[in-house]
């Protein structure tokens, strides 16, 4: 067996492929796409992202302290991609059309807006934020999670093979894989 040495790097593979929508608070909203962004603590239910001070996001939620993480699936892919490489002080990303299309929807917590094609959203308000480098760090408790009727199962459960979520990997987007159990089932005993 053989291994090759890399510079320092951030691969810790895959990740969550998400759109991150925020408000300025005077009418303006908009969307970016984040892989940076993750769970950090379950008791109060706390996530992470972390945004370039130079994106227009970073902006609004510094300023709201407030945003809304918005999952992604597969047919979401191609819009996903869009809004991480075009700017928002360029394109209203929720004005857009056809495949890349970001409907608007109410949250109940917080004023930035969910997206209606998204499985989940995670209304967030920011408690804390590092300054870590290229990127600064939102630590943020999640206020509501908001659920898609759709991609519920019969018991009421998230289902995650019917979201067909989407991941990232080191600059590619891929669907989420196949069941393989559920936790503690390598100490479960064998009948």
């Amino acid at each position: 067996m053989s291994r090759q040495y890399w510079k320092p790097s951030n691969m810790l593979y895959p990740v969550p492929a998400i759109i991150v929508s925020c408000t300025d608070g005077e009418g303006h909203d908009n969307a970016m796409t984040a892989a940076w962004a993750g769970t950090i603590c379950s008791d109060p239910v706390m996530v992470s992202v972390s945004i370039r001070k130079s994106r227009l996001s970073h902006e609004y939620i510094t300023k709201t302290g407030e945003f809304v993480i918005n999952l992604t699936t597969e047919d979401m892919a191609y819009v996903t991609d869009y809004v991480g490489v075009k700017s928002g002080r360029e394109v209203d990303k929720f004005a857009l059309e056809g495949n890349l299309k970001l409907t608007k929807t109410p949250s109940v917590k917080v004023k930035a807006p969910g997206i209606e094609e998204s499985p989940v959203s995670l209304e967030c308000k920011v408690t804390q934020v590092l300054e870590l480098g290229s990127h600064d760090m939102f630590i943020a408790e999640v206020v509501s999670t908001d659920v898609d009727d759709r991609y519920l199962d019969e018991n009421g459960k998230f289902d995650l093979a019917k979201a067909k979520l989407l991941a990232y990997n080191h600059g590619e987007y891929y669907g989420l894989g196949e069941y393989l159990g559920k936790f503690g089932y390598s100490v479960k005993k064998k009948k």
